[in-house]
């Protein structure tokens, strides 16, 4: 098995985990991806384009998606305060409720058992998961606080690029207008700015 089999396996059977959990099974597996990555992104990255975009699905799958999952009780739509142009997705209470729990029983940790340390890992891959989204032309879709527009205005977080304030619980999600700061440092280093 390449490295790459190895981790396809690896998502494949995280998914699947999800898929087949009590809560989510018989939901397409487009909802599934769906519900998950509106459960981690941030409020500039849970529009249908940007859903869209992180999926690599087509606009009308993510849109017919959308759709029967608002009728079905799983997310809400909200338009924007600023530019009513723009529809922010936001997963309900009951939805928000069932993702957290998913993912508490779900998620595996089997960083103890490695030779390496998990930030090591993420060292590695997120330096190639990079390198492929260059090559391809993607978006990074990297968490807020290492963002190179990330500021912090009288301890308060703060995006230089859209010039607003960011929810404190925000500086964690993933958001879709992330850039890589000039002088990118690795993972560890910016794990040992958490506090």
């Amino acid at each position: 098995m390449t490295l790459f089999d190895i981790l396809e396996r690896l998502v494949s059977l995280q998914m699947g985990s999800f898929y087949r959990h009590p809560q989510l099974k018989g939901l397409p597996t487009t909802w599934v991806q769906i519900l998950f990555y509106l459960m981690r992104c941030n409020g500039y990255s849970n529009t249908p384009a940007a859903t869209t975009e992180y999926l690599g699905l087509t606009k009308g799958t993510v849109s017919q998606s959308l759709n029967k999952l608002e009728r079905e009780g799983w997310i809400r739509r909200e338009n924007d305060g600023k530019d009513k142009r723009v529809v922010h997705l936001v997963l309900t209470s009951k939805a928000s409720e069932v993702m957290h729990s998913i993912m508490q029983e779900t998620l595996q940790d089997p960083w103890d058992s490695l030779a390496f340390s998990e930030e090591q890992l993420k060292t590695v891959f997120l330096a190639h998961l990079r390198s492929m989204q260059k090559n391809q032309g993607a978006r990074m879709f990297g968490e807020c606080r290492f963002c190179r527009f990330h500021q912090s205005i009288n301890g308060h977080p703060w995006c230089g690029l859209t010039e607003e304030p960011i929810p404190m619980e925000s500086i964690t999600l993933i958001c879709r207008e992330f850039e890589e700061p000039e002088n990118s440092c690795s993972v560890s280093d910016q794990n040992e700015g958490k506090g």
